[in-house]
């Protein structure tokens, strides 16, 4: 998804198409969301995440304060990451790696409704144990943030470490 106000990509001949990008948010695990911390500084960390096929937004769920908090409230711009594990060609080193990156806005998501609804998908990729998924839910889940990244630009691309 190309977006006006974004740089394309320079080698576009490593450019995944969209539907490759959706694939990889759907079916990867985990990636690092980036948010513009404190001073200024970039604040990435390792989240797990649900890509919503019927809005086109991704999930993500924490606690209700902390340093991600605090940079969201402050602005709400964001980009993630994702990239799968990589192949290898036969009697080769170098893996190729598929990434993508998805800049966009993050909204605090705190209905207890929706926060519910979202932390059942994200436990879906991991678990499919109702009981286990519905203790986390009991357990934590009036002590848990959701978000909402809106997408404005996903970009993905296919390299080779050699």
């Amino acid at each position: 998804m190309q977006t006006a106000g974004f740089r394309p990509l320079i080698r576009q001949q490593k450019q995944l198409p969209e539907a490759e990008c959706i694939a990889l948010l759907k079916h990867e695990l985990r990636g690092v969301l980036s948010v513009i911390g404190d001073g200024g500084y970039p604040y990435g960390m390792p989240m797990n995440h649900w890509y919503c096929e019927a809005d086109g937004k991704l999930y993500f769920h924490g606690g209700k304060e902390g340093h991600k908090i605090d940079a969201l409230r402050r602005c709400d711009q964001a980009s993630f990451c994702v990239y799968d594990s990589g192949v290898r060609a036969e009697g080769d080193w170098a893996l190729t790696i598929r990434s993508v990156i998805v800049f966009g806005r993050i909204t605090l998501i705190d209905d207890p409704e929706q926060v519910i609804r979202i932390s059942r998908q994200l436990c879906g990729k991991f678990t499919q144990d109702e009981a286990y998924i519905e203790n986390e839910i009991r357990c934590f889940g009036s002590k848990t943030l959701c978000l909402a990244l809106t997408p404005e630009h996903i970009c993905g691309k296919r390299v080779s470490e050699k």
